[in-house]
């Protein structure tokens, strides 16, 4: 079948899917796409003047690719992004079925991809720019170690095009110990040491050194196994940023003020999302600028247009309240969500939601790992839901959380009424869930008109 007949029964069927109400059509349209045609990501990605750029992480692809889709929008390239977050190789391709109702063609494509299906989808993409963020243990019935995914993403780098610009974490020692022997890589890392924490965390995934094995030694730790690390065995250390975080301001849950070193110059630039985890994000962000060659002054002043990802530091007003919904999936990303939350100098009310299904992962012992201790000092009181709620609330119980403060409510409905029904006028309530669990928390927002659902982004 031709590409053109196969690329239109696809969008038909995305079509049909979005009236149904049945969904996005994010990974079906693809699927079937590439059933008909299984050459048709490497066609139709060659017909974007600008060529391609992945994203891939562990933690914080999502936010990433959206704050590139920001820069290269102030670039004046019209861009297309698979914004639902469908990011295996079914929804790269569902993304790039041209939208017969565009009038200006698409010239960059931006994708953020799931670890595992990275080697595939750049070897069909054959990408121009590949931003590596983070590895954190994630999904282990699925991922499984480290080293799997480390291995796969060593080969697929050995086997990049001599043209693909990588931008890569100096910050994280694995991604270094992949990228490092790549030419003209970009390197990004926070260099503000009032980002430091007191010591390496329990969920530190990364501590010896890839080439001796050797525990590596750090001057500074800023979120997990990341930070100003190097070897005492071979030496091997942090490689030099072209893009780092010269100052890191935190506006409490609110957003991220920014100083950041370039081959262009220092370049200041806002965030309308929280964390310390969005500083890395903003940085791969600036140096994913400079590898496509947009101006970095340009790039940064973009940055403070783009707004959260959804269930990422998305924040919706339900009745007179705030909600701020910040995903939490593994041991780093939980433990960056609970220092986000400690911003806010109030009394902390959360609603944590645990699921254990296929995208989650089944195993949830990961949340033995997560430190929720520091929340115990402030917390007025958490609602567990989600399938595994009750884990939650153990979890809690044995972090030292009094039993009248814990909450157990399975059904994510009832448990946000509960939680909102406690909360004092003016503040916020703090959702922690799952993958999807924050997929079910979005859709009884969508129901009661609070949110809209995520696909509508594209």
């Amino acid at each position: 079948m031709t590409l053109a007949a196969s690329v239109a029964i696809a969008r038909g069927l995305g079509w049909l899917s979005r009236r149904s109400g049945r969904g996005g059509g994010t990974s079906a349209p693809g699927k079937v796409l590439l059933r008909l045609h299984p050459s048709a990501i490497q066609l139709l990605s060659e017909r974007l003047p600008e060529g391609t750029l992945v994203v891939s992480a562990t933690n914080g692809k999502t936010t990433t690719a959206r704050l590139i889709g920001a820069v290269v929008a102030a670039q004046g390239w019209p861009a297309i992004q698979n914004f639902a977050g469908a990011n295996l190789l079914s929804g790269i391709a569902t993304a790039l079925i041209p939208d017969a109702g565009t009038r200006q063609a698409p010239e960059i494509g931006i994708f953020e991809v799931d670890e595992l299906a990275l080697p595939e989808v750049a070897a069909r993409l054959r990408p121009r720019v590949m931003v590596l963020m983070n590895l954190f243990r994630d999904q282990l019935d699925r991922s499984g170690e480290l080293e799997r995914i480390a291995e796969r993403w060593s080969a697929m780098i050995a086997g990049l095009p001599a043209d693909t610009r990588l931008v890569a974490n100096a910050d994280d020692p694995s991604i270094a110990a992949l990228a490092g022997d790549r030419p003209g890589t970009i390197w990004f890392g926070i260099d503000d040491p009032r980002m430091a924490l007191a010591e390496v965390p329990h969920a530190a995934d990364a501590t010896r050194c890839r080439r001796c094995h050797t525990p590596l030694r750090y001057g500074r730790v800023v979120l997990g196994h990341m930070g100003d690390w190097e070897c005492p065995g071979c030496g091997w250390s942090r490689p030099d940023r072209d893009v780092g975080v010269t100052e890191a301001t935190l506006d409490g849950t609110s957003g991220v003020s920014l100083e950041i070193s370039t081959p262009e110059g220092v370049v200041h630039a806002e965030l309308a999302v929280p964390g310390v985890h969005n500083v890395y994000n903003a940085a791969a962000a600036l140096g994913a600028a400079v590898a496509l060659g947009i101006p970095a002054g340009r790039a940064a002043a973009a940055l403070a247009a783009a707004d959260a990802a959804f269930g990422r530091a998305e924040r919706v007003r339900v009745g007179s309240h705030d909600l701020l919904i910040l995903l939490a999936k593994n041991p780093a990303g939980a433990n960056t969500t609970v220092h986000t939350v400690m911003l806010d100098p109030e009394p902390l009310h959360l609603l944590v939601a645990l699921n254990d299904q296929t995208a989650d992962g089944h195993d949830v012992s990961w949340i033995w790992d997560a430190d929720y201790e520091p929340l115990l000092e402030r917390l007025a009181g958490v609602v567990c839901t989600g399938d595994r709620a009750y884990d939650m609330a153990l979890r809690f119980a044995y972090a030292g959380c009094p039993r009248d403060r814990i909450t157990v409510i399975p059904d994510v409905s009832a448990a946000l009424d509960h939680a909102l029904a406690d909360l004092p006028e003016g503040r916020t309530l703090y959702a922690l869930p799952t993958y999807t669990a924050m997929l079910r928390l979005r859709q009884v927002l969508v129901q009661r008109g609070a949110a809209q659902e995520f696909w509508r982004d594209r």
